[in-house]
């Protein structure tokens, strides 16, 4: 391991890998930045550049990208009142109302301080967990990844969203996607309609640059708002109260790290869901709750560091069971495939200097997000008021790009159209996307291995329980299936 830890080291201390982060670090502070442009959108404009990369700085692209854009999100946050991204709309009232008392740097200081140090609790389990989890998972059969695809896909549902009757219809809609074409356990045509460029199915990066690129386009272009306006204050020096913070609470920066780091490993839960369950953690043991939305710095400190945690956390389901944690994970998938380092336990055996230089980036990525996050916190004002009548139309050439550079295709163009318009529509009726996402990644992963199953037992489900781990999956999987139903069913129950 020793060996390959070198290894890994000497290919991310290589020049070009070390201008990729750097580049990528920018890029992600300056799309996390701005309101409206989520980290997920960010990583997918990525990913056309990522074709002519070799696997590790195409993997260091995403993942630098995504941790500056989380943190990015905190700044129009607590200047403008504006979530820069859905993980920093938790905290934004203390955050703003912070800044409104005169102390933006304070605030801000507070997320880029924090940030990082979820995310180096967040890659410090990953870089433990995953290589432990995997060696467990090679015992993994067709069964098992049969139940844990499943229980991927219910806990984003019923989890993950906060409507689970929505939720299950997004994921309808992402399993009926992954259906279509031949590429099925009996390689039989479905939903194609006679065209033959469905008989390959459809590519995963045309619809998610689509939802989560194009849809943002769509809706600038309804209801269009110009250059963002922001009060000019002068910021002061942000590090200057970090260390008595630190000290007065050690333990809501350990508890939030944590719940980050768990709830980013639960399939599409994500950063966005683990800083709101942090910020009402923290102020559900709060001493003093009734200064939570007034500019107390107890909630902002918690969820900061969870929501950064989170994004490492997601990276160990995605890795060791290629189960994307989050939509961002999601797209890494993608390019793990394109760049032959197929996720699942067997990665850490055919490609584990490739992994651990990963783990070595995610280190980089928090470390400079120190001086690079210091650097864009002084000249945020003027980044905040980047026109997007100017900005959208570059995103939508990217956009146009990145889906016909897949295949080479103008058909991958249509797609990335058609579920850009798709996704509009469900935005603007409180339908999740990431279940949508999840479906289509992992519906033939769990058609393909419930088949093998079945064949495997001869036909009998008794086959998909009768296995130690299995049978556990598959309790826990129905219990996370049931247990919404069965509380809904309660409180309905009970007198008003």
């Amino acid at each position: 391991m020793l060996d390959a830890y070198l290894t890994a080291l000497e290919m991310v201390l290589a020049p070009s890998v070390l201008l990729v982060i750097i580049a990528s670090a920018a890029y992600g502070l300056l799309v996390g930045a701005i309101p409206g442009l989520s980290a997920t959108m960010a990583v997918a404009l990525l990913v056309p550049l990522t074709f002519f990369m070799p696997a590790v700085p195409a993997v260091a692209a995403i993942v630098t990208a995504s941790s500056m854009a989380i943190f990015a999100g905190d700044i129009p946050g607590c200047l403008l009142r504006i979530p820069g991204t859905p993980a920093s709309a938790a905290y934004v009232e203390d955050s703003y109302r912070m800044s409104l008392k005169g102390e933006p740097e304070k605030a801000l200081g507070i997320s880029l301080v924090f940030s990082v140090m979820g995310g180096l609790f967040g890659s410090a389990v990953l870089m433990a967990a995953a290589p432990a989890i995997a060696d467990y998972a090679l015992k993994f059969g067709a069964v098992e990844f049969f139940w844990i695809s499943l229980l991927g896909l219910s806990a984003a549902v019923f989890i993950g969203s906060s409507s689970p009757s929505k939720g299950v219809l997004s994921l309808l809609l992402g399993l009926i996607v992954a259906m279509v074409g031949m590429n099925n356990p009996g390689a039989v045509p479905r939903l194609t309609f006679g065209s033959t460029d469905l008989m390959a199915g459809i590519s995963l990066i045309p619809v998610i640059v689509g939802m989560f690129a194009l849809s943002e386009v769509l809706r600038h272009m309804i209801s269009p708002s110009g250059s963002l306006e922001i009060v000019q204050k002068k910021i002061g020096g942000i590090f200057a109260s970090m260390w008595r913070l630190t000290k007065q609470y050690p333990w809501q920066i350990l508890r939030g790290s944590t719940l980050g780091t768990a709830v980013g490993i639960l399939p599409g839960a994500g950063a966005d869901m683990a800083a709101w369950l942090s910020y009402a953690m923290s102020k559900r043991f709060s001493k003093e709750p009734e200064k939570f939305g007034t500019g107390h710095p107890e909630g902002l400190i918690e969820a900061g560091a969870s929501n950064n945690s989170a994004v490492s956390g997601a990276w160990i389901p995605a890795l060791v069971f290629g189960i994307p944690g989050d939509s961002i994970t999601a797209i890494a998938i993608g390019v793990l495939f394109m760049k032959n380092m197929n996720p699942g336990p067997t990665i850490f055996l055919n490609s584990p200097e490739n992994v651990y230089a990963l783990f070595i980036v995610f280190i980089l990525a928090n470390l400079i997000m120190l001086p690079l996050g210091w650097a864009l916190i002084k000249i945020s004002a003027k980044i905040l008021k980047a026109p997007r009548d100017l900005l959208m139309p570059v995103i939508l050439v990217l956009s146009i790009l990145g889906a016909y550079a897949i295949n080479n295709s103008l058909f991958d163009i249509w797609v990335m159209l058609g579920f850009g318009v798709l996704a509009f529509f469900m935005e603007e009726n409180d339908i999740p996307l990431a279940p949508a996402i999840l479906g289509l990644v992992l519906g033939p992963m769990i058609e393909e291995n419930f088949v093998n199953s079945m064949i495997m037992s001869g036909g009998s489900f008794v086959g998909l329980v009768d296995r130690p781990i299995a049978g556990t999956l598959a309790l826990v999987t129905g219990t996370v299936i049931l247990w919404p139903i069965v509380a809904g069913l309660r409180s309905r129950s009970q007198p008003a």
